[in-house]
């Protein structure tokens, strides 16, 4: 109940939100009429018209955001019209007209009432509605998030209806009070008419703000500081609530040098904690393989179910393609692979997606073929497999047994021997007999080469704002609008900036023209960055420097000597590779193309 009613007031907060101010003309403009007949049933409109959107959002993903899309547009429009009707009464009654037949078809209602009716409220409330939906805010977001991460059920609708009933309920107070102002001012004034006028020259101007993204864009650059307070402090008492996958999947905060650390305290095991150097637990029953059910796609396999791995013992691998950290244990998991497969044991990767891109079918597909992974791998874009596992890390192994049930996980890379020891107990309790020799018969190269963990004092770095960290350049990191922004004379370590004309988003930073820079201050052999080409997929051009001068042999594999390299598929990229001593630099990636995408730094 707690839950459901932080969520309520959330809503109601959302009044405090700038997203919301173009709204509220539209909200006031309904305030002269009477409340249950034309207020009332706006409202409605809005709620019911944000829940679908919302809904579509948890159900659909991806979908039914071109969906809301095509709905914002459709909603412009009327809202234009509407507003037109508002400075032109001549007007008002031509576009009423369809409206007044319609009605007096169905209702047998009189063409006066239904000019100004509830059912002209309730069209206009919708339409607002596709307005208010993406504005919804931060505590929308962390609702839709647990949504996509557990599946959309009773919990998840229940809540998006205590948001929308509390965002309602405060448009409603606007509304009541509202109208009593321009009450006032009408019997004192006498300005009815120029009220009216004025309500939809306001709305025309609000029809531009949104049309030009100056709602999100501009506006928001006018928050409150304690109303982002507040609701910062409602999501922080919400979190517990939601599942404690949502968080990790979605923001990807545990995977890296941090999932190493973390995986030997989860594990049992003392070890490297940049290597997450611990084991497998001891052989128990830690539960049952759950449903496989939740996967969006199949690759090199028929769709794979409990039953049908009934008598195998399963490797259960989740990774993304972009980890580094998946790519460094990829070469162990393949070999286990090949090696027992004829004894019994089947590979099933689960690629559990950190960023967008990387939900991509063709994109997975491409990187498997070039990884070489030939064993069944299901693609779990709405971590629904990644919920049911309870997993939180990338990589992260589950060893089963061939009467379905968990008996060991390993989170992180390394111990790859002892993961072994366990495979191979657990085959010979299925029967296995004449197992091949346990070895390092593992090709660990290239950009799969171990890190080394000795050298290695820089952390996982994100380039979109929201988990930027270390960002030295000025100005400070602008959300969603392209600046231009200069780096400083020098950095410090771990610090890192831009240079050029760049427009960053929640997760990458996109070049806007060419020419533009990134720059970093590591500690590690090896330096990769998480690249992609623009939206017209075209190749882009690239060159690096280290200490401001061609990388030679430090060069990574997709570098040359001379530092030059291109951007052809969204993928992580190694870009140095320091022979011998290692030691602090200064790292610089100049695009010759605009259009560039940066997601994330990692290192080895």
């Amino acid at each position: 109940m707690i839950l459901f009613l932080l969520v309520f007031l959330g809503g109601v907060l959302t009044i405090a939100s700038p997203c919301i101010l173009p709204v509220l003309p539209f909200v006031f403009a309904r305030a002269e009429q009477p409340f249950l007949r034309s207020g009332l049933p706006m409202l409605a409109g809005m709620a019911a018209s944000f829940a679908a959107i919302a809904s579509l959002a948890a159900v659909g993903g991806a979908w039914a955001v071109h969906l809301n899309q095509y709905g914002r547009w459709a909603a412009l429009i009327l809202l234009t019209a509407f507003a037109l009707t508002l400075l032109s009464r001549r007007l008002a009654d031509a576009l009423a007209r369809p409206f007044v037949t319609l009605g007096s078809r169905l209702a047998q209602d009189a063409p006066r009432a239904q000019r100004g009716g509830p059912g002209r409220s309730l069209i206009l409330g919708v339409a607002t509605g596709l307005l208010w939906a993406p504005c919804a805010g931060p505590i929308l977001g962390l609702v839709l998030t647990g949504a996509a991460i557990s599946g959309p059920d009773a919990q998840t609708s229940l809540l998006l209806l205590a948001y929308a009933l509390g965002a309602a309920s405060s448009l409603a107070a606007a509304l009541l009070l509202g109208g009593r102002v321009l009450a006032l001012m009408k019997k004192s004034l006498g300005a009815g008419e120029w009220i009216r006028r004025a309500l939809g020259a306001a709305i025309l101007l609000a029809v531009v703000a949104i049309a030009a993204g100056w709602d999100t864009d501009v506006l928001t650059r006018l928050s409150l500081e304690s109303t982002n307070r507040i609701e910062q402090s409602l999501i922080e008492r919400i979190r517990p609530a939601a599942s404690g996958e949502a968080p990790v999947a979605m923001q990807g905060a545990m995977s890296g040098a941090m999932t190493g650390a973390m995986s030997g305290a989860m594990a049992g095991g003392a070890g490297d904690a940049m290597s997450g150097a611990g084991g497998p637990q001891k052989p128990g029953v830690e539960g049952t393989l759950p449903s496989l059910a939740g996967a969006t796609a199949w690759l090199n396999t028929a769709p794979l179910t409990q039953d049908a791995l009934r008598g195998k013992v399963v490797v259960v691998d989740f990774w993304t393609y972009s980890c580094i950290n998946c790519l460094r244990s990829l070469p162990y998991v393949k070999a286990w692979a090949a090696k027992y497969k004829d004894a019994g044991l089947v590979v099933l990767g689960v690629h559990a997606p950190e960023f967008a891109f990387e939900k991509s079918l063709s994109n997975v597909q491409r990187a498997v073929k070039e990884l070489g992974v030939a064993y069944p791998v299901a693609l779990d874009n709405d971590y629904r497999i990644w919920q049911a596992f309870n997993n939180r890390y990338w990589p992260a192994h589950y060893f089963v047994d061939a009467q379905g049930r968990i008996r060991g996980h390993h989170f992180g890379e390394g111990n790859y021997g002892e993961s072994e020891r366990l495979i191979r107990q657990l085959l010979t309790e299925a029967g296995a007999k004449n197992l091949p020799a346990p070895g390092d018969d593992v090709d660990a190269s290239g950009i799969q080469a171990a890190a080394d963990n000795d050298n290695v004092q820089s952390p996982e770095t994100y380039v979109g704002y929201e988990r930027a960290e270390n960002f030295a350049a000025t100005p400070a990191l602008q959300p969603d609008h392209a600046t231009d922004y200069h780096l400083p004379p020098a950095l410090a370590l771990n610090q890192w900036g831009l240079e050029g004309r760049w427009q960053v988003d929640g997760e990458k930073a996109t070049l806007m023209q060419a020419g533009g820079r990134i720059a970093f201050r590591f500690h590690a052999r090896d330096l990769h960055l998480v690249i992609g080409p623009g939206a017209d997929g075209k190749p882009l051009r690239f060159r690096i420097t280290v200490d401001g001068h061609a990388p030679g042999s430090a060069h990574g594999v997709d570098t040359d000597e001379a530092g030059n390299g291109t951007v052809r598929e969204q993928r992580l990229y190694q870009l140095v590779r320091q022979p011998g001593a290692v030691g602090e630099h200064s790292f610089t990636i100049e695009f010759l193309d605009g259009g560039a995408q940066a997601f994330a730094f990692t290192f080895g």
